[in-house]
């Protein structure tokens, strides 16, 4: 049962997120969001995303972490999740490395 009500929440995150990069974003790069984690019993949230072009990801993780506020009462707002943990962002290492390892066998 824990389980699912995390799954459901982590998506609903993930959902929202997406949203808003899309909303608030420049427009100087596409930021996707890969997946979301939650950590510190559910009091957490991890969203891992992939920035391209790839040369952008330094200012678009510098523009996430300044809007970290701003998505956060996004949450509250636009999910009604009864809790809605503090969040954090980060770049996808994992999303990169799969991009490397399929651009290797073209």
């Amino acid at each position: 049962m824990a389980n699912i009500k995390e799954e459901k929440i982590k998506a609903i995150i993930h959902e929202a997120a997406a949203l808003f990069f899309e909303r608030e974003s420049d427009r100087t790069s596409m930021i996707t969001v890969t997946r979301t984690e939650l950590a510190d019993r559910g009091k957490k949230a991890i969203i891992y995303i992939s920035v391209f072009p790839t040369e952008k990801e330094a200012d678009a993780l510098v523009f996430v972490k300044r809007k970290r506020t701003e998505l956060h009462h996004f949450l509250i707002n636009e999910t009604k999740l009864p809790i809605v943990p503090f969040v954090d962002v980060i770049i996808d290492i994992g999303e990169k490395n799969r991009q490397k390892i399929e651009s290797l066998k073209i």
